[in-house]
């Protein structure tokens, strides 16, 4: 189901989703103060391009007192905005039940866009 999910995403948008965060995280890493915000715009694409299968979790330390000052950071020059866009994206395709299975993945980048530092993408067991 994973698959079949990706592969929809994929065509009807998690493409260019993906381009973006990537467009992005090179952008940011081109200044060596961005490059931490940059490798959080890589994690993002990458579950931006294949969210279905995989869960965000805290990671194994969980967020300590330099994640926490980064996620302040993150929100208030990125992270609020694009979770607001995901969230908007997620009501849009909430609204047919064809589209539920895409809304949550929508909200899944909504929760790692608003708060990247500290948080890990996990392939879900089987």
């Amino acid at each position: 189901m994973s698959l079949l999910g990706n592969i929809i995403w994929i065509v009807f948008g998690g493409l260019f989703i993906f381009l973006d965060y990537i467009v992005g995280g090179v952008a940011l890493c081109l200044t060596i103060i961005g490059i931490p915000f940059g490798l959080q715009c890589f994690k993002l694409g990458v579950l931006a391009l294949l969210p279905f299968g995989k869960e965000v979790s805290p990671g194994p330390k969980g967020v300590g007192c330099l994640s926490t000052v980064m996620n302040i950071i993150w929100i208030v020059l990125f992270g609020l905005w694009i979770a607001i866009s995901h969230v908007l994206l997620a009501a849009l395709f909430a609204i047919t039940i064809i589209g539920l299975p895409f809304a949550v993945q929508h909200m899944k980048l909504a929760r790692l866009a608003f708060t990247p530092f500290g948080l890990e993408i996990r392939q879900i067991a089987k």
